[in-house]
């Protein structure tokens, strides 16, 4: 019990931060190159607060809204942002970001300014934030092995190759942008109801750096690749509890080594080497039977 009373909280922040890297990785999947995650949970996280602490609205429906929320901020801001590509897409989320934490800071009579909203009801537990995992993993499961995820699949790898195969790849960068904000909607308002109480600068650059360095260790292809890089970099600063002078440089040195020596990412690699393996094996195995030359 002590065990659980102790690491309990790191789990359950584990876990959200999950919810939030899929965001950030349904987007790279696509081959788009954004950076506005922290941007929709900022929009999540605050109706979520706003309607639960000044309207008593529900947590589960304030979180219902929260994704619907994120999702439409997202589809409105694919409209323009679908049509850039690689730096300037990320530029432009960047700023998308920047516009955001401006008005959470500014518009006090909204958002109570730089004190954030307080008081927020404890509504999510580490039972509640699994259980999101699984069912947006399950759904971005579905997502990549229909149709639109092998579009993501072949926009990712090549754009010119996918429009002679006949996707229109701004539609599939829409798709992907709304289905991003959709689910950090949905993350920043389970962070709302785990927190009891939000500020902007949780929503600034350290989010965007952290849900894009989770995605790049995890791997940008497996729905496991957010899962591991989430696990890692939340337990990370746990772990290193007696170096926290030096956390932010081991950090940045176990990124700088993942893209050197893991450039697809652990869960990516790993499943490559395997798969690799099994075709050898197999073909080794013909060889012996003497069905192949």
């Amino acid at each position: 019990m002590s065990f659980f009373a102790g690491y309990g909280p790191l789990a359950e922040l584990a876990l959200l931060n999950m919810v939030l890297a899929f965001s950030q990785y349904i987007v790279l999947r696509a081959g788009v190159f954004s950076l506005g995650s922290a941007a929709f949970a900022a929009v999540g996280a605050y109706a979520a607060a706003i309607l639960a602490t000044r309207y008593g609205v529900p947590p589960a429906l304030c979180m219902v809204i929260a994704l619907v929320a994120g999702g439409f901020f997202g589809a409105i801001v694919a409209v323009p942002l679908a049509r850039l590509r690689g730096v300037f897409q990320a530029l432009a989320t960047l700023a998308l970001v920047q516009i955001v934490l401006s008005l959470a800071l500014n518009w006090t009579s909204l958002t109570d300014g730089a004190l954030g909203i307080n008081s927020i009801p404890k509504a999510v537990h580490i039972t509640e934030a699994a259980i999101a995992v699984v069912v947006v993993a399950y759904f971005l499961h579905v997502i990549g092995m229909s149709g639109i995820g092998r579009g993501f699949d072949i926009i990712r790898e090549d754009e010119t190759v996918a429009v002679s195969l006949g996707y229109d790849v701004r539609k599939h960068h829409m798709i992907a942008f709304v289905l991003s904000g959709a689910i950090a909607g949905l993350g920043g308002a389970m962070h709302a109801f785990s927190s009891y109480s939000i500020t902007p600068n949780e929503f600034g650059f350290h989010m965007v750096v952290m849900l894009l360095a989770m995605v790049v260790l995890g791997g940008r292809v497996s729905i496991f690749g957010p899962i591991v890089g989430a696990l890692i970099l939340t337990g990370l600063p746990e772990l290193l509890r007696g170096f926290q002078d030096y956390r932010s440089i081991m950090q940045g040195a176990l990124l700088m080594l993942s893209i050197t020596f893991l450039p697809r990412g652990i869960v990516d690699t790993v499943l490559g080497r395997l798969r690799h393996r099994s075709l050898s094996r197999g073909a080794s195995a013909k060889d012996r039977d003497g069905v192949t030359i």
